[in-house]
């Protein structure tokens, strides 16, 4: 099969499921191109049969913002003309699924094949963004233009069908994977004595640092933590909320014991030192993360919403907790640190639960999905 693949091309859940998936397709055999305004960040090498297309966003003096949707409508026209693809698969509705959807009306205009599209749901193009008044209308109708829709989650597919009306039905779940041996403790290097003192526990959360991640929560119940168990919490990643997050270590007497490590792609090494995953998060359609750390046999504290509570069952792999009670997180979290046998068994059962969403098993699932949609 000839796939392009449009995803955000940044720090993020969505955008490394695309490139994964993209990158696992390509060793099959299958020609993928993918079409974005940057390189996806877990793209920076050659790879056979991929290719990248850069969209050419025009800065005309007419436009005070310029019309990305409309420039990656084109950029998808001319490769899928050029390279003959079979289909277009894009991650998130809005405004991917809108860009392909005005592609293929262009192909049919022209005489040509009409691509086919898969529109994959990866939350807030749902649980934020879509339900914008100025949004609803046109991600209901790019989603429904659709001819395969997948979500990372059945939380997110309910959510669909609850707030656009689409049928659950035509919604096929298909959850984020995980290269089991990439991330896998026994085999990556050992980095703890570089972050953390002897004896002192590693504490970890991985995001983009927005407001829907509640950094702030993250130092507060690590400051907990820290009271009761020596420990240093790190972070990676970066965003807007960084500085809200040093102001709340500083408060907290914590800040010699928080380390900002920034963007990171070795995220496989460094969750493998970890002790405790902690994700706070105001919503989380899947949690991709998640299953990174508990991949690499690392307990999970998070909350109770969206997609969570179907990949973390609470009491044996992790533990969830109600959004916002960072005392509790702390709770979960001592009582975990504390007790070797217990951190133990929940390790093990977290690398035992990961085992379900292996990159073979779910990437099967989206190569039947796409013969159906094409044989549709």
């Amino acid at each position: 099969m000839k796939i392009g693949i449009t995803c955000y091309p940044v720090f993020g859940g969505s955008g490394v499921v695309a490139t994964e998936l993209g990158l696992e397709l390509a060793r099959r055999g299958h020609e993928i191109h993918f079409i974005s305004y940057a390189l996806p960040f877990r793209l920076p090498y050659f790879v056979e049969n991929v290719f990248y297309h850069e969209v050419d966003v025009p800065s005309y003096p007419l436009f005070e913002y310029p019309p990305y949707s409309l420039a990656l409508a084109v950029a998808m026209f001319d490769t899928a003309q050029q390279r003959g693809l079979d289909l277009l698969h894009v991650h998130y509705a809005i405004p991917h699924a809108t860009s392909a959807w005005i592609a293929r009306e262009m192909l049919v205009e022209k005489g040509e094949p009409p691509v086919r599209i898969v529109t994959t749901l990866h939350g807030t193009d749902i649980t934020l963004v879509g339900q914008d008044p100025s949004f609803r209308p046109i991600t209901r109708t790019s989603i429904l233009r659709s001819d395969g829709i997948t979500s990372v989650s059945d939380y997110l597919r309910t959510e669909t069908d609850r707030v656009f009306g689409i049928d659950r039905d035509r919604i096929e779940v298909i959850p984020n994977f995980v290269d089991l041996d990439k991330y896998n403790r026994e085999k990556q290097p050992c980095h703890r004595g570089k972050l953390a003192a002897p004896g002192e526990k590693l504490v970890m959360h991985i995001s983009n640092f927005r407001p829907v991640k509640r950094l702030e929560d993250v130092v507060r119940a690590f400051a907990g933590i820290v009271r009761e168990v020596p420990a240093r919490l790190i972070l990676i990643g970066d965003g807007p909320d960084r500085g809200k997050a040093q102001h709340v270590a500083r408060l907290e007497g914590v800040r010699d014991n928080v380390l900002f490590l920034g963007k990171h792609e070795s995220v496989a090494e460094l969750l493998s030192c970890a002790d405790l995953f902690l994700l706070p998060s105001e919503t989380e359609a899947f949690g991709l993360v998640a299953l990174e750390a508990m991949a690499c046999g690392v307990p999970v504290i998070g909350t109770r919403v969206g997609g969570l509570p179907e990949l973390v069952t609470n009491g044996e792999n992790g533990w969830l907790v109600p959004v916002g009670d960072h005392v509790a997180m702390a709770a979960a979290g001592i009582r975990l640190l504390k007790d070797p046998e217990l951190w133990h068994a929940a390790s093990t059962s977290a690398r035992a639960a990961a085992m379900a969403y292996s990159t073979e098993a779910i990437v099967d699932r989206y190569e039947a999905h796409y013969r159906r949609v094409l044989e549709s």
